[in-house]
């Protein structure tokens, strides 16, 4: 077996099985393992994951550990995975996952994107749609740790929860959207040793006026980049101020103001014009412009590298899984299959799962069994 089959295995081998010891006939890994085949070969259900595994053939079978007469079922296969805990199952393919690739070049900070989506097709008439909060590697597309939200909290008391997952953030940048911008965050990462970015909008009014207030238009282009895709032209300017002192919010030593002029291509006069303001304990030294612009730009990779993917792709916001932990775990293995893809150099992953669905023994070797 490969060295990197082993490595995942036995990363796997760390789950708890929530099933009863006696008269189980295929392992946890076994059935993990298949069910992210199936999800990189294009499946998006449990019926989906259940046909694949009935379908391959005994060669691809036998790698993936079970006998070709004895497959594990889709009733089966359900029932385990809306009782696995996705926050040790997305640990443990991220572990491996991580020690497979290269997140950050040598010299360079790691950056870390932390974002929250809604899985909306979870939603019932009785209950609400589950809500995850994820940090993703911006560089790699990795989903290195997830933690559900509980309908009666929101994603800033998991924040903290959810770092905890990640070993080491020294020398790490952690990039966080509006609703993340909070004193008790800063104070945490000032304890993990890491660097932040964090935007600031309308719920800290007290700290946005302060930064709209502050003298940019005296303060020349720290950095600028024209982009044009998609139909459409961008024109991103950083400006920068050292803040040491006057900012009311802790460890904050710069400003950042990034203004966004956008038009579409066949409309060349009409631009719309989008400010927004950030903060960041990162010292001028420790970070140049254009770093910083690429921090922010890339905090977006988690929406447009994972949740995008999830919905457009996968279908997620349709998916009908409601059942335990069924609709975090489902994410969690879409979580896998796009990090399996990325971490080989894909970019488009729809065209990658046709590609794994046309040979059941490709998926298995992506993961290095084969």
């Amino acid at each position: 077996m490969p060295e990197t089959a082993g490595g995942l295995v036995a990363a796997l081998a760390e789950l708890p099985d929530p099933r009863a010891r006696r008269g189980v006939r295929h392992r946890l890994t076994v059935v993990v393992i298949a069910a992210v085949c199936a999800v990189i070969a294009g499946s998006r259900s449990y019926t989906a994951i259940g046909e694949w595994v009935a379908d391959v053939p005994a060669s691809t079978a036998l790698t993936l550990g079970f006998t070709p007469d004895r497959r594990p079922s889709e009733a089966m296969i359900r029932r385990l995975l809306q009782a696995l805990d996705p926050q040790l199952l997305t640990a443990a393919i991220s572990n491996w996952l991580t020690a497979q690739t290269i997140t950050a070049a040598p010299g360079q900070r790691r950056a870390i994107a932390v974002d929250g989506k809604t899985l909306r097709g979870s939603r019932t008439a009785s209950s609400a749609a589950r809500h995850v909060l994820a940090a993703c590697d911006q560089n790699a597309g990795i989903v290195l740790a997830c933690t559900d939200v509980d309908s009666k909290t929101n994603e800033i008391t998991r924040f903290a929860s959810l770092l905890d997952q990640i070993g080491d953030l020294r020398n790490t940048v952690i990039t966080a959207d509006a609703m993340h911008c909070q004193r008790e965050h800063a104070a945490y990462l000032a304890t993990r040793h890491a660097h932040w970015i964090l935007t600031v909008k309308g719920n800290q009014p007290h700290l946005h006026t302060q930064l709209s207030r502050l003298p940019w238009p005296q303060v020349p282009q720290a950095a600028r980049h024209d982009d044009r895709g998609h139909g459409r032209r961008e024109i991103r300017t950083l400006k920068i101020l050292t803040v040491a002192a006057g900012i009311d919010f802790p460890h904050a030593v710069q400003a950042l103001q990034i203004r966004r002029r956008r038009r579409r291509l066949d409309q060349p006069r009409r631009f719309t014009t989008e400010t927004v303001y950030a903060i960041t304990n990162l010292h001028v030294h420790q970070a140049k412009p254009a770093q910083l612009a690429a921090w922010i730009r890339g905090h977006w990779s988690i929406e447009n590298k994972i949740h995008r993917v999830r919905d457009v792709t996968f279908d997620e916001d349709r998916s009908q899984i409601r059942t335990g932990t069924g609709p975090q775990v489902m994410a969690a293995l879409r979580d896998a299959a796009i990090s399996a893809l990325r971490a080989t150099g894909v970019t488009n992953i729809a065209a990658a799962n046709r590609h794994h669905a046309r040979d059941s023994s490709r998926p298995p070797a992506l993961l290095g069994l084969i």
